[in-house]
């Protein structure tokens, strides 16, 4: 037995994944859809190095100068390259279902949002999907502005009916006259006056999926998973 353990291969080793990794296939996503970012990144980060340099002649300080210009230029290369991932996640996933289930997704933290619509018409495929915070109820809609306003009004009954007194505000996500683009769907959201405490919250959240889990499932042929991005690479980090 010892002579056959011996023999035995060992398991190869899972080779650790470093934050550079992830900055690196970021890096070559956005640059398959632009290939110009390398030239924009190098000349930012060059530019910034070489204006530190100027500056330090000015204070007889060249090198120490164009070292410090070059290390503030790095974190403003990765907020451009994060910014410029984000814009082309949300580009290659808006207008298919479950675009803005993705973007809610990306909401950090303060909201309870139901990853799966509350309200769909299988006809269109249009949804509705619910995020509750201390603004209350916030309720998103993708679709036409014609469509969505009915799924609008019966879900908006129904959490009044459960939960009265508590405010419900109405988002559309489109490039429509009066509708918020996708990517601007989670600041849209988060910029909602608080109105409820964190406990309240809670007991709201806790009310709203108690009444979803008694309705009937999601129509087949509507998977909002399907249009989910890397939320890592649309954050940028």
């Amino acid at each position: 037995m010892a002579k056959k353990n011996a023999t035995e291969p060992k398991a190869p080793k899972v080779k650790k994944r470093r934050w550079y990794h992830q900055v690196w296939e970021i890096f070559r996503d956005v640059r398959r859809s632009e290939p110009s970012i390398t030239w924009k990144l190098l000349g930012i980060i060059l530019g910034l190095a070489a204006l530190g340099v100027a500056v330090g002649f000015l204070l007889d300080h060249p090198i120490y100068a164009g070292i410090l210009g070059f290390m503030i230029s790095l974190p403003i290369a990765m907020l451009i390259l994060g910014r410029k991932a984000e814009r082309h996640a949300y580009g290659r996933i808006e207008g298919q279902p479950g675009a803005v289930s993705a973007a809610l997704g990306t909401i950090r933290r303060g909201w309870n949002i139901e990853s799966e619509p509350v309200a769909v018409d299988p006809r269109h495929q249009d949804m509705v999907f619910r995020a509750v915070g201390r603004a209350g109820v916030v309720l998103v809609s993708e679709g036409p502005s014609h469509r969505v306003r009915k799924l609008f009004t019966q879900e908006t009954r129904r959490v009044t009916r459960v939960v009265p007194n508590v405010p419900v505000i109405e988002i559309e996500a489109g490039r429509g006259e009066g509708q918020v683009p996708l990517p601007k769907i989670a600041r849209a959201v988060q910029k909602q006056k608080a109105q409820l405490t964190k406990l309240q919250v809670a007991e709201v959240s806790k009310r709203l999926r108690a009444l979803q889990q008694s309705r009937l499932p999601i129509p087949k042929g509507v998977d909002p998973m399907k249009a989910r991005p890397d939320r890592k690479g649309m954050r940028g980090r």
